[in-house]
């Protein structure tokens, strides 16, 4: 338990949601990886793989992107069924219908540098969610912000740097 899951760099992970996030489709990699069987992921929230090291401040920023209209790339550490995690960088995207409504979102989750997960993206989530723990959400939002601009870059332009 609490060992890491890792799959191949040609692999990819691909899910869809409804608009309240519950899953409607997951390919075979993700049941695969999640530990789960497919029918004990369907009409399930996302949030089942939601491992308790990511910090709340990057789902609700891919949560607003997303509600915005906005493509959302993110690094995150999914749990599995076990008690396992996985690293994956996620391109999450809506989709809407021939009228122009949003119908669901869909999720494409590929195997992310192992490096940058571990000098960066591991660090910072630490930080986050240390402040969290201590001052709410808005604590970890105020320093993500703070970083960004100090890079001066956006959420996703500082994804892409990595």
């Amino acid at each position: 338990m609490n060992e890491e899951k890792k799959f191949s760099d040609n692999q990819l992970i691909i899910s869809k949601t409804d608009k309240s996030g519950k899953i409607t489709y997951g390919n075979e990699v993700f049941i695969e990886i999640s530990g789960y069987r497919s029918e004990e992921l369907i009409h399930q929230p996302h949030s089942i793989l939601r491992h308790p090291d990511m910090p709340k401040i990057i789902f609700k920023k891919l949560w607003e992107d997303l509600r915005s209209g906005k493509e959302v790339f993110a690094y995150v550490k999914n749990k599995t069924k076990q008690g396992d995690f996985y690293w994956v960088l996620a391109f999450v995207t809506p989709s809407y219908d021939h009228q122009g409504n949003l119908a669901e979102y869909f999720s494409v989750r590929r195997k992310p540098k192992e490096n940058v997960v571990k000098k960066i993206i591991e660090p910072l989530y630490e930080e986050l969610l240390s402040l969290e723990k201590n001052g709410g959400v808005s604590a970890s939002q105020e320093r993500l912000n703070s970083l960004l601009q100090q890079k001066g870059l956006s959420y996703e332009q500082f994804i892409f740097s990595l």
